[in-house]
């Protein structure tokens, strides 16, 4: 057979079939996302599917112990116990203690120590961030022998104004406001360090030409820079609100339990509490959808409003 009678046998040059390479090359974007993709399905949404599973169940974790569907049961009893009111309210304080911490101090920090040298800037973010690095059980042991009532040196300090010693984590009224304190200590590094880089990240030709203009340093920081840090300030406001009582559990753990009288409890003690404690499952899970339900919800609500009022200057 002539070359003439096997071309209709033969493939366009221009329409040639998609080779090897080629689907490899479509396939490759998704090989490199399935290790995160599957790292969330394990770690994040298989756990998530499997706590609304067993917040209709009762059961102690113990592999020998039956699983009995109880459905809405446990719902029920923890919005019937007093309990988990008196951990929603203090996590409310919580969130609300920890805001000019979380925000307020170190936006005025960032915005204090940008003009400052280089040398003297690196030094006082430096001190202020140290906080940030120490481990929080580590902090938390120095923290309960510094706050003891009879020999601790915060005490010794107050006795010499002629005060008597505080009950910092005895006194019921005290207790949860020394754990937001040092929650806000360990904070506020943190957050320094996130406004010190989005202040650095303003356009320098926008201050000079506001210096040029005549406006005087509290034109600058009202007109300039907080209008384009309100992005960030809505971003480590949400991160307050929704992980800010998280972050307070170690200090809990370690220094009150809970106490004195459910003082310093919140919503993440007690879903340890109902788990790992009394071994209920049933109610811990209950408590983490009602938790997943409820701060997810303001997460909507604040994503929707930094969409709505950040401003960026590109």
């Amino acid at each position: 057979m002539t070359d003439t009678a096997l071309s209709p046998l033969l493939p366009a040059r221009g329409f040639a079939a998609p080779s090897r390479r080629t689907n490899l090359r479509h396939l490759a974007p998704w090989l490199y996302l399935a290790p995160a993709a599957i790292t969330l399905i394990i770690w994040v949404y298989w756990p998530l599917i499997d706590a609304v599973r067993l917040s209709f169940y009762e059961w102690n974790m113990l592999p020998t112990s039956p699983m009995r569907f109880v459905g809405w049961q446990n719902y029920a009893n923890i919005f019937a116990l007093p309990k988990f009111w008196q951990a929603l309210s203090n996590t409310l304080v919580y969130v609300l203690g920890l805001l000019p911490m979380a925000i307020l101090i170190p936006l005025g920090i960032a915005i204090y120590t940008h003009d400052l040298p280089a040398r003297s800037r690196n030094v006082y973010r430096a001190i202020i961030f140290v906080p940030m690095i120490i481990a929080p059980v580590v902090a938390a042991a120095i923290w309960r022998w510094l706050l003891d009532p009879g020999h601790g040196m915060v005490n010794e300090v107050v006795s010499l104004f002629g005060y008597r010693p505080v009950r910092f984590l005895q006194d019921p009224k005290v207790a949860i406001w020394t754990i937001i304190g040092l929650t806000g200590w360990k904070l506020i590094g943190f957050s320094t360090l996130i406004f010190s880089a989005a202040n650095a990240n303003i356009n320098p030709s926008l201050i000079e030409a506001a210096r040029m203009d005549g406006a005087s340093r509290w034109r600058i920081i009202r007109d300039i820079r907080l209008p384009l840090l309100r992005s960030t300030i809505l971003f480590l406001t949400l991160m307050t609100i929704l992980l800010g009582a998280q972050w307070s559990f170690s200090y809990i753990h370690v220094l009150t339990g809970g106490g004195p009288l459910g003082a310093t409890t919140n919503i993440f003690y007690i879903l340890w509490d109902f788990g790992f404690s009394t071994m209920s499952v049933g109610w811990s899970s209950a408590a983490a959808v009602i938790l997943f339900l409820g701060f997810g919800a303001v997460a909507f609500i604040l994503f929707r409003l930094m969409d709505r009022y950040s401003f960026h200057d590109n």
